[in-house]
């Protein structure tokens, strides 16, 4: 009887891509995704996050005495706040800015709270004028709230009686840089 060896195993011939196959040693100095992924930034997540919400605010479309006609005089085509992502919106369950725009009764306070319940989170106020600020020319009446943030806390006032509407994008504008501030002090 012959002695037979075992067949080698079949090893293919890689050729030039033995080299491609071989581990790559990286630089320390390199991070692995721009040798494989040129062009790639690395961003954290709530920088991505924070500028989404400040790019996409979807303010209430709702007023109660005579800033409402400037706060609607800032959704028309002279200041176009759609180039900022700022698209007004009816209901309070898919908005998250609320813009309080006149004069708070106490009457008034309640539907206020329950519409800022309604809202989810993240959500902002802004406080149009005088009125909703501190009362306004009304702020020896009883009736008259003295200030919005009695009831909600405010991020935003825009002074004025009533405000022009550059004003409230002035404090649209200071609303988106406080949302990208607040990103900095999360976590």
């Amino acid at each position: 009887m012959s002695e037979t060896s075992a067949p080698e195993p079949y090893v293919p011939d890689f050729g030039a891509e033995l080299e491609r196959l071989l581990p790559v040693e990286l630089p320390h100095a390199v991070a692995a995704y721009k040798l494989v992924l040129p062009g790639v930034a690395q961003v954290p997540v709530d920088t991505i996050l924070a500028m989404s919400r400040k790019s996409s605010l979807w303010p209430m479309t709702f007023g109660l005495a005579c800033c409402a006609i400037e706060m609607i005089g800032t959704f028309m085509a002279n200041h176009d706040l759609d180039r900022f992502g700022i698209v007004p919106w009816p209901s309070p369950r898919q908005s998250d800015v609320m813009i309080v725009s006149g004069t708070v009764t106490k009457k008034m306070a309640p539907a206020i709270k329950l519409l800022y319940e309604q809202m989810p989170n993240p959500k902002y106020v802004i406080s149009m004028g005088a009125c909703a600020t501190n009362g306004g020319p009304y702020t020896e009446y009883d009736r008259v709230l003295q200030g919005v943030d009695k009831i909600i806390p405010v991020d935003v006032y825009v002074p004025g009686c009533p405000p022009r509407p550059e004003s409230l994008l002035d404090g649209f504008l200071a609303l988106q840089r406080k949302i990208m501030e607040e990103k900095r002090m999360v976590g």
